[in-house]
């Protein structure tokens, strides 16, 4: 039987390389008997013992090291019972990659893999400006102050800038990896309803126009939807199921996605998010006060 696995890379196969199926604890070993660009043809006999199952594979190359892929294919039979143990081989010894500089390679998300450089730092920042935001209302029902209001309104405007980015680079990576632009997950879910309470801030401030209780209602208003954000996208996701790395025992940023070379991206990535999402902030706080100077006079 001849088994096809395409393989969603930039990079060109290797000339020949090593490809091992895995059924339970035992081996088999296969021909490869054609590679594309883009993909790889393999051969394997199958014993008229061997049950319907998926198998694992290994393929084992010098240049790219050992590369697992679960499910890689599907041998249907009606038979019943294991894999005979002439069938059986000893996986060749795992093979050290010599990659240098390169984004480490994952089954599901594949290529997609670069879009945590944006999509992850980008939420990052909203939760950091966001932060900023909250602490500002606290001040401004402390003090009644029209400074920390206009600190917390730039805060919002800004945050809501970085959460309606990363929803859209969200759903972008859903559609390539999930195969939807939108699926029914506690975090995509939380994180739409986190945006939209950060909207009806804006629409609360618009209502109330020059109404001097807009300071006041606004900042309540602030404290509550920041707390609603930890609870949506900090709290419970970690408590239900989702398809989110790091929720319900999914890895996430540990040695399975995140190896030296791409860390060496990744947290210059949030500082550096986080340093434009704070220089925006500054922006819009000086057209703040640049407007309520204006409106003063």
């Amino acid at each position: 039987v001849a088994v096809g696995q395409p393989f969603a890379t930039s990079e060109d196969l290797p000339a020949s390389f090593d490809v091992v199926l895995r059924s339970g604890d035992q081996l088999i070993r296969t021909d490869v008997v054609a590679i594309t660009p883009h993909s790889v043809r393999i051969q394997i006999d199958v014993p008229p013992t061997m049950p319907s199952r998926a198998l694992d594979a290994y393929l084992f190359t010098p240049a790219s090291g050992t590369l697992f892929l679960g499910n890689a294919c599907f041998v249907e039979d009606a038979a019943k019972g294991d894999v005979p143990p002439e069938f059986s081989a000893s996986a060749p010894d795992p093979q050290e990659p010599d990659l240098g500089f390169s984004f480490p390679y994952q089954p599901n998300i594949m290529e997609s893999i670069r879009n945590l450089l944006w999509h992850v730092p980008m939420w990052f920042a909203m939760f950091f400006i966001m932060g900023l935001g909250f602490v500002a209302s606290l001040a401004q029902l402390r003090t009644d102050s029209i400074g920390w209001d206009m600190r917390a309104e730039a805060a919002v405007k800004t945050g809501l800038v970085f959460g309606l980015l990363g929803l859209a680079t969200g759903s972008l990576w859903a559609r390539w990896t999930w195969g939807a632009w939108w699926v029914s997950d506690p975090q995509l879910n939380g994180a739409l309803v986190t945006v939209l309470l950060y909207s009806g801030y804006l629409v609360l401030r618009s209502a109330m126009g020059d109404d001097d209780r807009v300071g006041r209602l606004a900042a309540v208003y602030n404290v509550f939807a920041f707390v609603m954000l930890v609870i949506l996208l900090m709290v419970l996701p970690r408590y239900t199921e989702s398809l989110h790395p790091g929720k319900d025992g999914n890895p996430g940023f540990n040695s399975y996605d995140l190896d030296n070379s791409l860390r060496a991206v990744f947290y210059p990535a949030v500082i550096g998010w986080g340093a434009l999402c704070y220089w925006m902030y500054t922006l819009r706080l000086r057209m703040n006060r640049c407007a309520h100077h204006l409106l003063s006079r």
